[in-house]
């Protein structure tokens, strides 16, 4: 079978790789589609893993499986139409317990084997029982590849607790950027405002539901900001670049009683220097979310049957396996894309 390889950030290669031999209790799946994921195209976090097989927003069909198997949320069987997570939680730890699913051991080293850029995918027992969903006959594989990235917005605006009227910023407009402009309105915001630089993406922000948007590379994100909220600032601010100085920036932006969500990891060895008590006069949280647990693939797969989400709005491109390169490379760029899908034949 074919699968993407990723060496090195500028060298993904196409192989013909064996279909992996499932064992009980174990599915193999035809994969349909997967989306490249904005986080995999940072070259410090990927990099790290390579040799791998890149890859972790994939559905597609079951063409065998183990044994019967009782999942979570419904029996499977072949030719279930599913989503799977790459990752599950043991549910049985400390951090299970409440809630923590992603600090979880098990979670950490579970995996899809070899990963979601192959044409098949074996799904250890773990992930079909704790984090496997049947699609919906009204979703199309695309809207599939939809649910890990909802997930992850829907665990940290549930972390970060919008509350209703808030005024709700969100720095970074790309795809995950996109999906924060349309759950924090689910989640009870009042008002949304966007900030990027890149002209398409301020459009589609505004297309799906942003009040107004800032272009920071013509103006002063705070001081615009600042103009728009007559000084108050913003209730909760969404930080999505990957860097201290845009978590920085985030902070500057928050109003009294505020609260700052850093939705990405800044680049490893930067530092974050703040006043400390700039944030504690104002009361000012500092809110972190990594990831997503099943509980959230399973409010975010019912969020796209809503409609909120769905390929329709968010998938711009679409690559067969062999332009994966292609398609990373468009991804890192970051202008006028926003969710690339691989999809299978």
């Amino acid at each position: 079978m074919k699968a993407a390889k990723l060496y090195s950030f500028n060298d993904i290669r196409i192989e013909d790789i064996p279909i992996p031999e499932i064992g009980p209790g174990n599915a193999l799946i035809k994969t349909h589609a997967c989306g490249i994921c904005s986080g995999d195209v940072m070259p410090w976090y990927i990099e790290k893993k390579a040799p791998v097989v890149i890859g972790h927003e994939p559905t597609g069909e079951i063409v065998e499986l183990g044994s019967s198997l009782v999942t979570r949320h419904s029996s499977l069987s072949v030719g279930d139409r599913v989503f799977t997570h790459h990752h599950a939680p043991c549910f049985k730890c400390r951090l299970c317990r409440r809630g923590d699913y992603v600090q979880c051991e098990t979670w950490k080293n579970t995996r899809i084997i070899p990963g979601g850029i192959s044409e098949y995918i074996l799904i250890p027992q773990i992930n079909l029982e704790n984090d496997t969903l049947r699609l919906p006959d009204t979703l199309s594989y695309e809207d599939g590849t939809l649910i890990e990235p909802t997930a992850c917005v829907v665990k940290a605006l549930k972390r970060v607790g919008i509350r209703r009227g808030d005024t709700v910023l969100v720095i970074g407009l790309g795809i995950m950027g996109q999906l924060n402009i349309l759950l924090a309105r689910k989640y009870g915001a009042d008002r949304l405002i966007g900030a990027d630089m890149i002209a398409f993406r301020l459009n589609k922000a505004k297309e799906l539901g942003a009040d107004e948007v800032i272009d920071v590379s013509k103006d002063n994100l705070t001081d615009a900001l600042r103009s728009l909220t007559d000084g108050i600032m913003a209730d909760v601010v969404v930080v999505g670049p990957n860097s201290a100085d845009a978590m920085k920036q985030g902070i500057e932006c928050a109003g009294a009683g505020g609260k700052v969500l850093f939705f990405t990891p800044a680049k490893p060895g930067e530092r974050l220097t703040i006043e400390p008590n700039d944030l504690y006069f104002k009361d000012i949280d500092i809110v972190t979310s990594y990831s997503c647990g099943p509980t959230d693939t399973v409010d975010a797969l019912e969020i796209i049957e809503s409609g909120i989400v769905s390929a329709e709005k968010l998938v711009t491109h679409r690559f067969p396996i062999e332009k994966t390169a292609e398609a990373f490379r468009l991804t890192a760029e970051a202008k006028d894309s926003l969710k690339s899908v691989i999809v299978f034949e």
